[in-house]
């Protein structure tokens, strides 16, 4: 997703730091009892706009993964929901949602430590989602049905027609 080659050029030197400044967070707020082993950075013109870590089981909060904690800070620190220029370092490969969420962000690159492969061996395991999600949402082992309403059509009908929309 990036806007101009010339700024996503990878600095390794850079990457290494950045990332093990994630690694860090995974491992020290796992120790402190805040979650899982993950830890994210976001880093825009060679400086950390964000981080954040796993507070799922802290927060109680299914959403609150490393890298949609980092996304919400690094937003509300800019003042923007979209983090273009951005590059999110995260200790492990993120999961579809987190993966969506910096799709969504508009993240311009993604440099990650461990795989999926690495976190679904210590329990986290995402290879059910990665199937789920492709298939036709009647053939998914979540029970989901499709119920069509006016109402909701017209919602998007007035959304189409909104002048002073904020488009993302």
């Amino acid at each position: 997703m990036s806007h101009d080659p010339a700024e996503a050029k990878p600095d390794h030197e850079q990457d290494r730091k950045f990332l093990l400044r994630a690694v860090e967070l995974s491992r020290s707020r796992m120790e402190a009892g805040l979650g899982g082993p993950f830890g994210a950075v976001l880093v825009r013109d060679g400086e950390i706009i964000a981080e954040g870590w796993n507070e799922v089981t802290s927060s109680l909060d299914p959403t609150a993964h490393a890298e949609v904690t980092a996304i919400r800070r690094a937003c509300q620190a800019v003042g923007d929901f979209l983090l273009k220029g951005a590059t999110l370092y995260s200790s492990c490969e993120p999961c579809p949602m987190c993966l969506a969420a910096t799709y969504w962000a508009r993240v311009d690159r993604l440099v990650y430590a461990n795989t999926r492969r690495q976190a679904a061996s210590i329990g986290f395991d995402d290879e059910f989602l990665y199937e789920e999600i492709p298939r036709d949402p009647a053939s998914r082992s979540l029970p989901t049905r499709h119920v069509p309403l006016p109402e909701a059509e017209h919602v998007f009908d007035l959304w189409a027609a909104k002048a002073d929309k904020i488009a993302y």
